[in-house]
């Protein structure tokens, strides 16, 4: 055999066998990675048969003893022939098909009746020999097998193809769309074969079916198209590329040492160095481009990511409230990711409610909901659940009924996937992330990321909330702090109150004393007065000629001088009642009347002044029930001071009484023009000893004594004055007396 025929026998191996090797790596690894559901079974089975067909392909064309390689053949097809019912089956469960059952069954007994044939000639009829190899010889049964075998590869093509037409969302659309290439192609590549099966010298196009697989070996290592669980890690696909990268060197040597067998008996040590060389020179740089490939292929987001998480870490530390940890979450992460939107819902366990915050730019969906009550039932999932959720992966697993709101969170803020954020076992808050802008799906170097900032957003969060808390009850201590030296100084104040009170009720006593003692020395005089003018009065009217007008005007004067003594008397007896705080004599009271009285009294204090006196006196005014003597003398006090009031002895005062009849009393106002005073001194104006007189001109008695006579009645005095501008003095009497 010359030395080319040799070499394209031997490289007719190399396409089948590294088929061989991406089928078994994609086989175990599901198995071993991947859920045991039913999808990650038949990929498993299918992964298994591809291997199948490439190793018995290689051992047709490698095996001298033609015998034994048709023994071989027909026995892989012994298997080979479940490929149409294991296809079928695996494209339902991959894309959730059930009620197609009878195709699956029908396709199983198709591939049952075809067993008896595959050991006999009529599937397999002997071996062909071709310039790039032997290959097996179709029998009639195989052309039966084939064509069946291309309608349900078109079927399960024609699925695929619009089960990807359908799918919401990148990541469904990138699962399919590897599958299909994948499985397709390579089905396609596969049926291919039966034309040099059938005679045709054509190259059997099957061999490339590795080609196919490795794109699905891409989609599974970088995208978990399977739900293996997002763990594939760098070792994997290193291990993966430079395994075959290292089967490839193995042949180069295998096939060299054939084609230089004879140089090699005669110079082994010129050989073996040779061979030395070639793997150090080319080995070693061959594995640190694959593994650079690996990191630009499957992670070249790693650096960003690296440096990403380095300035989000060091910012998150530095935020002190919750808006300003979503505010920063929410537009780091979409611009790190470049994705569509997010969403970050942060948990109150004391509403049990999630407040979803947006981002601002652009909303993952049109929805403006701003919360979701009754939240508690998400919390309790994820606090259990603690890893990156997918819209598609939620609705395979088992997801308890009260927690089916998990699908209207993703509804609700339009993620593709949600990340816990997760703090001291419990659930602090939830990042949503929408699709991705170029269409890729999430790899494990995002979810590594995401959930790394979830958890140090979490712990952010938390703190955010302790430092909020800490503030509420420096608050409520400040108020507190507020409240009590309020309450201190109200305490401060009470006390001197009372003390002022003590010293106001000491003076009171010793003034009570002083008028009980006056009192009762001038009742005796004025007793004596009032009865010595009495009598004086009635002599004079027994005179006789004087002339009548005369005796008539001086007995009028003795007669009111006699009404003032009693009126002397009766302030004396008011003095002494207001000193005992006791009031017994009770009687109708004219208001006008009193008024009047009052003028007359203090007629000599401004009869001979530039004292203007307006009166203002209301008609028909009720009487009010009263001491009179006691009132008059409040109207005296009152009219005094708005006389003193003017240092000029000019002026306008101005008397009004009337009634007002919603609220049932008479009152009196003295208005004056006088000096006025200032806040300060209306606020004492009647506190006991109180004036604003010069020594010796006013006791600061006056205000005070109406006052308590005002109130004793159940009425109010009030004061309201302008320094320049006047004063006016009101009192308010209710017409039936009150009971004090």
């Amino acid at each position: 055999m010359s030395l080319y025929l040799l070499w394209e026998s031997y490289s007719y191996l190399l396409l089948p066998v590294t088929g061989f090797l991406v089928f078994s790596f994609l086989a175990v690894f599901s198995i071993l990675r991947g859920k045991k559901n039913s999808t990650n079974i038949f990929f498993a089975c299918m992964c298994l048969l591809g291997a199948l067909i490439d190793l018995d392909i290689a051992l047709v064309s490698f095996l001298v003893d033609e015998a034994l390689a048709l023994r071989l053949d027909r026995l892989a097809y012994l298997f080979f022939i479940f490929v149409i019912p294991v296809y079928i089956r695996f494209v339902h469960s991959f894309l959730g098909i059930t009620e197609r059952r009878w195709l699956e069954i029908s396709a199983y007994l198709f591939s049952i009746a075809l067993l008896p044939f595959t050991q006999t000639e009529y599937f397999i009829s002997g071996l062909r020999h071709f310039s790039f190899g032997k290959i097996a010889a179709a029998g009639p049964v195989y052309h039966l097998f084939s064509a069946v075998g291309g309608i349900a590869a078109l079927y399960c093509i024609a699925t695929l193809f619009l089960g990807m037409k359908r799918a919401e969302g990148n990541r469904e659309r990138n699962r399919i769309k590897y599958v299909l290439i994948g499985f397709g192609l390579s089905g396609f590549l596969i049926l291919l074969n039966s034309l040099p099966i059938s005679g045709y010298d054509i190259y059997p196009m099957g061999n490339f079916n590795f080609v196919p697989a490795i794109i699905l070996a891409f989609g599974v290592l970088k995208y978990d198209l399977l739900d293996m669980g997002m763990l594939v890690r760098k070792g994997s696909t290193y291990f993966f590329l430079t395994g075959i990268l290292t089967f490839v060197y193995a042949l180069a040597l295998y096939l060299s040492n054939i084609l230089f067998m004879g140089y090699g008996n005669t110079h082994p040590f010129v050989m073996s160095f040779v061979f030395a060389i070639l793997v150090i020179a080319l080995f070693n740089p061959a594995r640190i481009k694959v593994q650079r490939l690996v990191d630009r292929v499957f992670f070249r987001g790693r650096y960003d990511y690296r440096e990403t998480l380095r300035k989000m870490s060091g910012a998150m530390a530095s935020f002190l409230r919750v808006e300003e940890i979503t505010g920063f979450l929410l537009e780091s992460i979409p611009s790190a990711l470049k994705t569509s939107g997010m969403c970050v819902a942060v948990y109150r366990k004391e509403t049990e409610s999630l407040e979803l915050y947006f981002t601002m730019r652009e909303r993952l969906e049109k929805n403006r909901k701003t919360s979701m009550r009754d939240s508690r039932a998400i919390a309790s999932f994820f606090e259990g659940y603690r890893e990156t959720l997918g819209r598609s992966a939620a609705g395979r697993i088992d997801i308890p009924d009260d927690q089916k709101k998990i699908s209207g969170l993703f509804d609700t803020t339009g993620a593709a996937i949600l990340i816990p954020m997760i703090s001291r076992d419990k659930l602090t808050g939830i990042m949503a992330l929408g699709e991705k802008r170029s269409g890729e799906l999430f790899v494990h170097e995002d979810i590594e990321l995401l959930e790394t900032l979830a958890s140090q957003g979490a712990i952010a969060i938390e703190n955010a909330w302790n430092y909020e808390r800490i503030e509420e009850m420096n608050i409520k201590l400040e108020e507190k702090v507020k409240k009590r030296t309020k309450d201190l100084a109200a305490a401060l104040e009470e006390k001197e109150r009372t003390q002022q009170q003590l010293i106001r009720s000491e003076s009171l006593a010793s003034i009570g004393q002083l008028v009980a003692g006056t009192a009762h020395e001038l009742n005796n005089p004025l007793a004596s007065s009032s009865s010595l003018i009495q009598i004086c009065a009635e002599t004079i009217g027994e005179w006789k000629g004087v002339q009548e007008t005369d005796r008539v005007e001086l007995i009028e004067d003795l007669k009111f001088s006699i009404k003032e003594l009693d009126r002397a008397a009766d302030i004396v007896k008011s003095l002494l009642g207001l000193s005992r705080q006791t009031q017994t004599y009770v009687e109708q009271v004219n208001v006008n009347t009193l008024v009047d009285d009052a003028l007359r009294v203090l007629f000599n204090r401004y009869k001979n002044s530039e004292i203007t006196i307006e009166k203002e006196m209301g008609e028909d005014l009720p009487e009010i029930r009263g001491n009179f003597a006691n009132l008059g003398q409040v109207a005296i006090n009152i009219i005094n001071n708005a006389i003193q009031a003017q240092p000029d002895g000019k002026g306008t005062r101005t008397l009004e009484t009337r009634y007002e009849e919603d609220t049932d009393i008479v009152r009196i106002e003295c208005r004056d023009t006088g000096r006025g005073m200032s806040p300060e001194e209306s606020r004492d104006a009647f506190k006991p000893f109180f004036t604003t007189k010069k020594p010796g001109e006013g006791t600061g008695l006056g205000l005070y004594i109406a006052h308590e006579i005002v109130k004793k009645h159940g009425g109010n005095i009030a004061i309201q004055s302008k320094e320049g501008r006047g004063t006016v003095v009101s009192v308010e009497l209710p017409c039936r007396r009150r009971k004090s």
